[in-house]
């Protein structure tokens, strides 16, 4: 018969091994590929299913499959490291360029930098300085085309704001109608270094960088960027922080 005591001794040890292996969860760094664990297994038991019913469309799934690893690549990028500039938040192409107000975070009037992604660019986001999350927020909304100008008042979105010693900006990310679903790898009080990783969004989508005005625009509608190298923005030092603003604000809900 086993002795109580080595009973109670052997469930302390599994219990510590749970949360051991929960902390290295939490812990390890997110990557894309991460993201499409789901989506990868149901592909691939549906390729051994075709592959014995239907030969065919197993040649359908494993294209599928080949798609799915490319759209969640995760290259490595070396940022510039230079607090007197912001680099593109995502990859895709610049669609607009607009000196406007930016109501929902009470920052009053800013320069936005919105950045359309295809479901041939790279979907994760990093962060455009080197500082530190005061907000995360998520909203509801719709899911119109990520082309379209109104997807970012109507769209399910995100919100970030990262603040450094000279400036603060704005991230927002924008799904789509193929994009429904945004990940964030950060939370608010993240310390993130220029061109780390924050999160990603799934399938096509739109990115917003927001600076204040001022600010010298470095790149013109129509070019490409890389999410982490291109700069996009370069500060006018002189500018006091803009932190204030939202320093006082709670976070929002997750």
């Amino acid at each position: 018969m086993e002795h109580p005591r080595s009973s109670g001794k052997l469930s302390e040890n599994g219990l510590a091994l749970v949360l051991r292996l929960v902390t290295l969860l939490r812990v390890k760094p997110r990557r894309a590929i991460d993201e499409a664990t789901g989506i990868l297994v149901f592909l691939v038991v549906l390729l051994i299913a075709c592959a014995f019913i239907v030969p065919p469309f197993a040649v359908i799934c494993g294209g599928a499959i080949l798609f799915v690893l490319y759209f969640f690549r995760d290259p490595e990028r070396i940022a510039p490291n230079d607090p007197g500039i912001a680099v593109a938040p995502a990859d895709g192409r610049i669609v607009a360029i607009a000196d406007r107000a930016e109501g929902e975070a009470g920052m009053g009037r800013m320069v936005c930098v919105s950045i359309f992604l295809s479901v041939f660019d790279v979907h994760v986001n990093r962060s455009p300085i080197a500082g530190r999350v005061t907000h995360s927020e998520g909203r509801q909304g719709i899911y119109l085309d990520a082309r379209d100008p109104e997807c970012a008042r109507r769209n399910a979105s995100r919100l970030w704001i990262i603040e450094s010693p000279q400036v603060t900006v704005l991230v927002r990310q924008i799904t789509g109608a193929i994009a429904r679903r945004i990940v964030p790898w950060s939370a608010v009080g993240d310390e993130l270094a220029q061109g780390e990783k924050f999160g990603m969004i799934r399938f096509g989508s739109r990115t917003e960088l927001w600076v204040p005005e001022g600010s010298k625009i470095l790149v013109r509608v129509g070019e490409s960027v890389r999410g982490g190298v291109t700069p996009l923005v370069q500060f006018d030092v002189s500018t006091e922080p803009r932190g204030d603003a939202i320093g006082r604000r709670e976070p929002g809900p997750a």
